[in-house]
């Protein structure tokens, strides 16, 4: 009589390394992914696992969220962490975002339409990306408002979809203001945030 081979519970959802290797995920593919996969990013069709956020960076995002749930008016609503859809094979998922209140709750990823402001806290592994990759994304796909935060000391950095245009003819951020101190902005509404606030 022969011994019943061991079986192994599968291991956790992963992607699929041919796919990766031809870049044609969508965005249509990271909503039908399953409950037990990483956080992850689409970046130009393929798969990108983002790491766990730093304590740090988790408490400014949070401290940040409660602000703006406190000040925010109520035609707009406080997301973390939710996917937004910037073409067909990109999607980010800002630290913090802002978005329009009649957005269906039931939704697992935005529209750059849904989105008034996103947030990115830098990192060490995510400074490249955050000061440079996402801010030419997030503007190229049309959201209005872009605040980068940096940490040690806390610092915001916070910019509007300008009049210039890129080398391919998209539509660029240009900074309206920033400060380790206080970050006065009349839009996306009216905004006077002290930075010790959002300091963990």
């Amino acid at each position: 009589m022969s011994a019943e081979p061991i079986r192994t519970p599968p291991g956790p959802w992963c992607p699929d390394p041919m796919r990766q290797q031809r870049a044609d995920y969508t965005v249509e593919d990271l909503l039908n992914l399953p409950d037990d996969a990483s956080r992850v990013e689409l970046v130009d069709g393929v798969i990108q696992v983002t790491p766990s956020p730093t304590l740090g960076r988790q408490d400014i995002s949070l401290l940040l969220a409660r602000w703006l749930l406190q000040h925010a008016p109520g035609d707009l609503r406080v997301a973390q962490a939710i996917g937004v859809g910037l073409s067909f094979n990109t999607s980010r998922q800002p630290d913090v975002l802002l978005r329009h209140a009649e957005v269906p709750s039931d939704r697992s990823m935005l529209r750059p339409a849904d989105v008034v402001l996103a947030v990115e806290i830098v990192s060490p592994g995510t400074r490249r990306i955050d000061r440079f990759a996402k801010p030419g994304e997030y503007a190229a796909a049309g959201i209005p408002f872009y605040w980068r935060i940096e940490q040690d000391p806390v610092h915001v950095y916070a910019y509007r979809i300008g009049d210039r245009v890129g080398p391919g003819g998209e539509r660029q951020y240009e900074l309206v203001t920033d400060s380790a101190d206080v970050i006065e902005l009349s839009e996306p509404f009216d905004i006077k945030l002290p930075i010790g606030e959002i300091t963990p």
